[in-house]
C-alpha cells in the first residue's frame, strides 16, 4: 500500500493503532511508513502526487485527533465523574461537621460515641459443621447481627452511662463490607452474586444510619475500602477505591442521605480517612497494608510496625494522628494509640484451619471525651447472649 492508501486507512479507522489492526500491519511499521521511513527490504514509497495538499494533510490530522479525543472521553468515567455527574454528590473532600469539633460541648456530655463497623463480609457463608459448631454465618444471620449491633450500642450508650447527652454519633465504616468472591473458594461458596449482596447490604446500612440518626440526632460516617470488595485479581495501589464495591456502596449511601442534614459522609479518594473528634485526631484505614505476624505475637507485630510507619509518614506531611482505627484482622483490640475492630462474620473455616484463637462476632464502641480523649471502650457483641445460670457475684475455689 502506498502512502495515500495508508493515510486513507487511518482516516477511515480513526487512529493509527486501529488502522494497523485493520490492514494487518504492525503499528510501528505503519508509523514509520507515514513518517517516510522505509521498511527493511521495501523501497521508499513514491512521493505524493501534487494533488495532496497541505490542507488535506491538516484535515486528516484533525479528524484523527477528534477520533482520539472521543475515545479518551469514553474512557474518562473516573471517580469524580461518578460522584459529580452520575451520583451528583458534593465535593469529595468534606469537612467534618461542626458538632464533631465543637469548642463548647455540654458539660454533662460524656463525649462523642463511635460505633465502628467493619469486616461484615456480607454474602459469605460459614458452615458450622466445619468448625466444631462454634459459629455460622449467612445473609439472614448477617441481617440479624447488624441490627443487634445498633440496638446493643444504643442500649450501652443510653442505659449504662450517666448523663447520656450526646451531640451525635460517629458511625465508622472500615471496609470488607462484602465477601467479594475474590478467591476460588469464595466464588464457589458465597450465598449470592456480588450485585445482589451489595443491594441487600445497602438496605441494612440504610436502616442502621436512619436508626442512629433518629436516636442521636446527628451521624458522621467516615468510610474506607477493604481488600475483599475489589473487582480486580489483586488489590491495587492506583485507583484502589474505584475498583471496590465498598466505595460504590458508600457513594450510594451518601446519595441516599444527601438531603438529610443530620447525616454527613467522608469518602476519601485514598485508603485512609483523617478526621477529628474535638481535639483528638483519628486515622481510619482498613489494615490490609500490614502483613506478617506469628503464632506467639499474632497480629500485634505487623499492626504496631504498620502504625509506626504510618505515624512517621503522617508526621512528615504535617497530618499526624493520635489513634489509628483499622479492621482486617478480625480481633478486637482497644488501646489508646490504636483500635483494631472485630468482625460481624466471626470465627470461620480459615481461622479454624490455621488454629487461630477463637474470636466471637463483635464490633468496637467507645467514647471520645472533649478533654480526656478516649475514655469508655465497650465491645458490642452481636450474637444473642448465652443464658447463664444465676451465680454469686464473686466466688473462689474452696
Amino acid at each position: 500500500m502506498d502512502i495515500r492508501e495508508l493515510k486513507k486507512a487511518v482516516e477511515q479507522h480513526g487512529s493509527i493503532r486501529a488502522a494497523a489492526r485493520a490492514i494487518g500491519m504492525a503499528e510501528s511499521t505503519l508509523r514509520d511508513r507515514l513518517s517516510g521511513v522505509p521498511a527493511r527490504g521495501v523501497k521508499q514509497a513514491e512521493p505524493e502526487s501534487p494533488g495532496v495538499t497541505r490542507a488535506d494533510e491538516l484535515e486528516s490530522e484533525l479528524r484523527t485527533l477528534r477520533a482520539q479525543m472521543a475515545a479518551t472521553k469514553r474512557e474518562m468515567l473516573d471517580e469524580e465523574f461518578v460522584k459529580r455527574r452520575i451520583l451528583k454528590l458534593a465535593e469529595a473532600h468534606i469537612e467534618p461537621p461542626k458538632w464533631l469539633v465543637s469548642a463548647r460541648p455540654s458539660k454533662k456530655s460524656p463525649g462523642v460515641p463511635t460505633l465502628f463497623a467493619s469486616d461484615l463480609h456480607w454474602g459469605e457463608v460459614v458452615d458450622s459443621s466445619q468448625i466444631g459448631g462454634v459459629n455460622e454465618y449467612d445473609m439472614a444471620i448477617a441481617n440479624k447481627r447488624i441490627r443487634r449491633m445498633v440496638e446493643v450500642a444504643i442500649d450501652l450508650l443510653n442505659n449504662h452511662m450517666v448523663n447520656p447527652e450526646y451531640p451525635g454519633i460517629v458511625f465508622a465504616l472500615g471496609g470488607d463490607m462484602v465477601s467479594g468472591g475474590i478467591h476460588e473458594e469464595l466464588m464457589a461458596t458465597d450465598e449470592h452474586e456480588i450485585m445482589a449482596v451489595v443491594l441487600d447490604l445497602f438496605g441494612a446500612l440504610t436502616w442502621c444510619i436512619n436508626t442512629l440518626a433518629d436516636r442521636f440526632g446527628r451521624v458522621f460516617v467516615p468510610c474506607v475500602t477493604g481488600n475483599h470488595g475489589r473487582n480486580t485479581h489483586k488489590i491495587r495501589a492506583k485507583g484502589r477505591n474505584y475498583t471496590s464495591f465498598d466505595w460504590l456502596l458508600y457513594c450510594f449511601l451518601a446519595k441516599r442521605f444527601e438531603d438529610d442534614k443530620r447525616i454527613s459522609f467522608l469518602i476519601p479518594n485514598g485508603p485512609d480517612a483523617l478526621y477529628k473528634i474535638y481535639d483528638h485526631r483519628y486515622l481510619l484505614t482498613h489494615g490490609d497494608q500490614f502483613r506478617g505476624g506469628d503464632g506467639m505475637i499474632g497480629a500485634l507485630g505487623p499492626i504496631i510496625r504498620g502504625d509506626h510507619k504510618k505515624r512517621s509518614r503522617q508526621t512528615q506531611i504535617g497530618a499526624s494522628y493520635d489513634t489509628m482505627l483499622l479492621g482486617h484482622w478480625h480481633q478486637l483490640i482497644q488501646l489508646q494509640r490504636l483500635i483494631v475492630n472485630g468482625s460481624l462474620k466471626g470465627y470461620d473455616e480459615y481461622a479454624y484451619s490455621n488454629n487461630f484463637g477463637y474470636e466471637p462476632p463483635r464490633q468496637a464502641l467507645w467514647l471520645t471525651h472533649p478533654t480526656q480523649g478516649i475514655t469508655f471502650s465497650m465491645p458490642v457483641n452481636v450474637d444473642e447472649p448465652r443464658k447463664v445460670e444465676s451465680t454469686a457475684w464473686v466466688s473462689w475455689a474452696a
